[in-house]
């Protein structure tokens, strides 16, 4: 099938810098699709229009099934970059569908700020949480960050003011490209409290001096960067087990038993990308993992209140699996080793006797790599030091062949 989906990106110059290919596909569609904005900068000629409803998905299940029909969307800017062209290019072969982007919000940025774009962060708080900053707060670091609303530039300066980093220059661009181009510069301080257009773009540049509440994301946050009960795989065996795991860009982790949600949270801070389901039965816990998981940068994190094995029905198979607790239940390993896909790991710690036989039993029939953990801390004992020794760990490490 030939292209019948056209996606045109559009500026703020509006039709005047698209391309004849690009007016070409609008004049040539039977249904034009787009935001009330883009819909007015065309003539009203009795052809069948469409505006995006809420929730969005509702028009783009239609579209699909109008499959075949020359449709043109009209959308801002680039449609690859976190726009409708994404949504439509999982669902359609790419012969199916004609993108002509326009200039993204962050090239234009960049290019207004001096920034060299390839080495600047760039995320969309457009109709998501605004913790998924949080990751990518690190010294010295620029971000540029599409807005949900002209409110959306407060909220940033509100929580960069929270964390200690209210010294972050800030700038905000409202309508990049148009005749209403309009730039704000200051310091996170200077931007809380006040209102925007709504189309703005965030410009951060974070102090190059670190603060105590940014963290790397390398694997081995430290314990006090989690709400936990004293339960928590410690910092120096919660590095051993992420390396362990191994995680790869865009894949799925189950953290069957995940107490406070410390190795989900690290994995998916991991990448961007990546995707973690905490499975865990107790509600206190449970409430543990929803707080870290904002407080850390990954709400998306997908919480299931249940015990395994029986919670772990009709889950998404996953890429790797750690068992932090509930090993010894029956069928717990058994699922998940059924459930894990081809090239997979699997990880479970044990801390006691009975869960370090239960892996040597695994081992004996599965193979995989067995290691003891060892940790101690050196920590004061009057005008002394001594060390301090953690519980050891035994740590089993599968692949799925």
């Amino acid at each position: 099938m030939t292209a019948w989906l056209s996606i045109v990106g559009i500026g703020e110059d509006g039709l005047e810098s698209i391309s004849p290919a690009a007016r070409q596909a609008i004049e040539n569609a039977t249904l034009l699709v787009g935001g009330e904005r883009h819909l007015a900068m065309l003539p009203d000629d009795g052809r069948e229009r469409e505006t995006w409803p809420s929730p969005l998905m509702t028009l783009v299940d239609e579209i699909l099934a109008r499959r075949g029909e020359n449709i043109c969307i009209l959308a801002t800017g680039d449609p690859m970059h976190y726009g409708i062209g994404v949504t439509f290019a999982k669902r359609l072969p790419a012969e199916e569908l004609a993108i002509f982007p326009a200039l993204s919000a962050f090239s234009l940025a960049a290019a207004r700020l001096g920034w060299d774009l390839s080495r600047t962060e760039q995320i969309t708080l457009h109709g998501r949480p605004l913790e998924l900053l949080v990751p990518h707060l690190a010294p010295g670091s620029r971000i540029l960050a599409l807005s949900d609303t002209g409110k959306t530039p407060s909220d940033v300066a509100g929580l960069l003011q929270k964390i200690g980093l209210e010294k972050t220059e800030m700038s905000v661009l409202e309508h990049m490209g148009g005749v209403a181009e309009k730039i704000y510069h200051g310091n996170a301080r200077d931007f809380h409290g006040k209102t925007f257009r709504d189309l703005n773009t965030i410009a951060l540049h974070c102090p190059a001096e670190a603060t105590a509440q940014l963290y790397s994301r390398t694997p081995g946050l430290p314990d006090n960067a989690f709400n936990h009960d004293g339960q928590l795989t410690k910092q120096e065996i919660r590095s051993a087990t992420l390396s362990a795991l191994a995680p790869f860009p865009g894949e799925l982790l189950w953290d069957v038993g995940s107490g406070s949600g410390s190795i989900a949270i690290e994995w998916m801070r991991h990448h961007p990308g990546n995707r973690a389901i905490a499975i865990e039965p107790r509600e206190d816990r449970q409430s543990l993992i929803e707080t870290n998981s904002r407080k850390l940068g990954v709400p998306q994190l997908n919480l299931v209140k249940g015990s395994a094995p029986d919670a772990l029905a009709d889950l998404s198979a996953p890429d790797a699996i750690f068992i932090g607790g509930g090993l010894s239940h029956e069928g717990v390993f058994e699922v998940c080793w059924s459930s894990l896909k081809q090239g997979g790991r699997l990880i479970s710690n044990a801390v006691t006797i009975e869960g370090e036989q239960r892996l040597f039993d695994i081992h004996n029939r599965f193979g995989g790599t067995l290691t003891r953990l060892n940790i101690s801390r050196a920590e004061k004992i009057g005008g002394f030091t001594s060390w301090k020794p953690f519980r050891q760990v035994t740590q089993i490490r599968l692949v799925k062949e």
